[in-house]
């Protein structure tokens, strides 16, 4: 079974998306600015400025889908796809509902009931989930005006393949959104497939280059800033990543 398919990933991610700041970082020395994650995917990444009632947004690697409610409340329609069943079971709930329960781990077999809810200001019908691979992306999803990848390159086995769709993903003047810790690991992308991270002929080869690579002939980088995350594994155990966003302009 994938690891994003298990019952301790889905808890953990509906907390890392939907958790109050309280319920995930109780102690006051932790690092608040690394909350709501998700969240500042959209706000401090995405430019509202051009869009209208009916934008279209892609969030490819949804996750159990606070970027995807987020996005709703400027873009008129919003398509999100994960690979992982249960993510998406979880966000389609969330959808119909406006909450789901779950329990998160707190220390050893100790849990604590919570419930994760999209608030009543966002338009939950213009939302659409499915299950989808970024890598061989089903026919016919049609343009955007904002396509958004969170923390999803470094887990693909092969990213540039992804990389190379985008072109026909994003209308002309349209935003492309990318943030990734860079985490690369031979169980999820085998190296010659990683996007940097490595020396070639004697030069550091970073991230960042990969994707210049793959995107200055359709894409032009309009900026790039330091977005710091914080996953919760139990009371007493955290992931603080910092991720690497970047912002480009459809050509």
């Amino acid at each position: 079974m994938s690891l994003y398919e298990s019952d301790r990933l889905l808890s953990e991610y509906l907390l890392f998306h939907y958790g109050t700041a309280g319920e995930i970082l109780p102690y006051p020395a932790g690092p608040a600015e690394a909350l709501g994650y998700p969240v500042r995917c959209v706000t401090e990444c995405v430019d509202p400025a051009p869009l209208r009632p009916d934008s279209r947004a892609l969030d490819l690697g949804c996750a159990v889908g606070r970027s995807s409610f987020e996005l709703a409340r400027w873009c008129g329609e919003v398509v999100a796809i994960d690979y992982s069943h249960r993510f998406i079971a979880a966000a389609q709930e969330l959808q119909k509902n406006g909450s789901l329960t779950y329990e998160r781990t707190d220390e050893g077999t100790l849990r604590t009931p919570l419930t994760a809810r999209i608030s009543d200001d966002i338009d939950r019908t213009r939302v659409r989930f499915e299950t989808g691979d970024a890598m061989d992306l089903r026919d016919h999803l049609g343009a955007y005006d904002v396509v958004l990848m969170a923390n999803l390159i470094d887990r693909l086995s092969h990213p540039g393949r992804c990389l190379e769709r985008l072109s026909g993903l994003v209308n002309p003047g349209g935003q492309l959104v990318i943030t990734s810790p860079y985490t690369w690991m031979p169980d999820f992308t085998e190296p010659t497939q990683w996007l940097g991270g490595y020396e070639r002929a004697g030069q550091r080869v970073t991230t960042l280059d990969g994707l210049h690579q793959h995107l200055d002939k359709d894409f032009t980088l309009l900026t790039r800033k330091d977005l710091p995350f914080l996953i919760r594994e139990h009371a007493r155990k955290f992931q603080w990543s910092m991720a690497e966003a970047t912002l480009w302009r459809r050509k």
